[in-house]
């Protein structure tokens, strides 16, 4: 299924504070797709990708195919990082507010957390995490968090800086969470993103071309929705779509993953097959993957250069070998004991973007035997 699985239509989020409520922001349908292809109706539930069974290879074409996705190769030239030319229907997708400019070339900053489900203290943990992003000298643009279990939701959603600096995801309902034991969110900042058809309710001057003293042109959310990846446990793409700041017509797609464990490396392969052909869909001119890939077999770390991605950490510090860039099992006692080494499980893969900066960000304690999390985030900047 993969590419055919259905795109559940999710909201973006922004805290109103004379209701004292978060709410949704007017967005595109995601079913209604920039592209050529025929148009599908919104689902009414999200479909689970079948299990499929396991080819002697990993070979591209093996993949491709269990994951029931066209045999063309997805970095062929008519698609990679060159977009099919935006029609009438693409302008109306990714409207730029008003006469707004084109926005220039600018710099912005991530941060991916796994901030582990398992154990106790789940808030305190988050929380520790939360204050630690936030509260130092380098606040993120755009936060991607995995494992994300109920009570940690309710809490991020209570957070007065979390209110007050970032719109969210997932702020609507619960539904991600139903029938798994976590999920994912991602957040944006309120300083960097908005929405032109918010004008209705705001001042559009104010809203999505910066304030009347020269604050900055904010980047326009397009839409978001999730899709069901080939997974053993349910995992899915978060993506939130963002109009390109130089390229009217086109999107930007920011992809939030939580890739299967442990010996999933067949379905880990499946599932980096299918994101990168999101981001190589037309309309859409690249964009990131980040979250926790779960990369613990040699295999894994090859994924990226199959389908012409850029991993952030390799393009600006050389050798994925060692323990330099590890973000798992790092100053921790390893849950299964010995065997196990510290591993660069996370990691910010691009297209069409250029990484800047990028480092490991390592948990604190609570106590002598209760680290934050089990995983380390990454701070990258990039440039698009």
């Amino acid at each position: 299924m993969a590419l055919n699985s259905p795109r559940v239509s999710r909201a973006l989020s922004a805290f109103d504070h004379i209701s004292h409520r978060w709410a949704a922001m007017p967005m595109r349908d995601p079913n209604r797709a920039p592209t050529t292809q025929t148009r599908r109706p919104p689902p009414s539930h999200p479909v689970t990708a079948p299990v499929v069974s396991r080819p002697s290879l990993l070979d591209d074409v093996s993949l491709r195919r269990a994951a029931g996705m066209s045999l063309r190769d997805p970095n062929a030239p008519a698609t990679t990082q060159r977009p099919s030319s935006p029609s009438s229907d693409d302008s109306e997708s990714c409207p730029l507010p008003g006469n707004a400019p084109v926005v220039a070339r600018q710099s912005l900053s991530l941060v991916t957390w796994n901030i582990n489900a398992g154990g106790w203290r789940h808030v305190e943990r988050a929380e520790r995490i939360l204050s630690h992003i936030l509260e130092g000298p380098k606040c993120p643009d755009i936060l991607l968090l995995q494992e994300v279990v109920s009570p940690v939701r309710e809490f991020l959603l209570g957070d007065a800086r979390i209110r007050s600096q970032f719109l969210t995801t997932d702020a609507e309902d619960e539904t991600a969470f139903k029938g798994v034991p976590f999920a994912t969110m991602t957040l944006l900042s309120n300083k960097h993103f908005g929405s032109s058809l918010l004008a209705e309710k705001k001042d559009r001057r104010d809203d999505s071309r910066g304030d009347s003293e020269g604050g900055p042109i904010k980047m326009e959310i397009d839409s978001v929705f999730r899709m069901d990846l080939p997974s053993r446990y349910k995992r899915d793409a978060l993506c939130v779509n963002i109009c390109h700041p130089t390229a009217p017509g086109a999107i930007l797609r920011l992809i939030n993953v939580h890739m299967d464990s442990l010996n999933s490396q067949f379905r880990r392969a499946l599932q980096m097959v299918t994101m990168a052909s999101l981001l190589r869909e037309p309309g859409c001119k690249g964009g990131i993957i980040a979250g926790d890939f779960n990369a613990n077999h040699p295999d894994d770390h090859t994924l990226v250069d199959r389908y012409r991605l850029v991993d952030a950490w390799v393009a600006l510090h050389g050798s994925t070998k060692g323990p330099e860039g590890a973000t798992w099992g790092v100053g921790v006692e390893l849950p299964w004991g010995r065997g196990h080494k510290p591993s660069r499980l996370d990691k910010v893969v691009m297209l069409g973007l250029q990484p800047n900066e990028i480092e490991v960000l390592k948990p604190g304690y609570i106590n002598a035997s209760t680290p934050w999390s089990d995983h380390c985030g990454l701070h990258c900047t990039f440039t698009i």
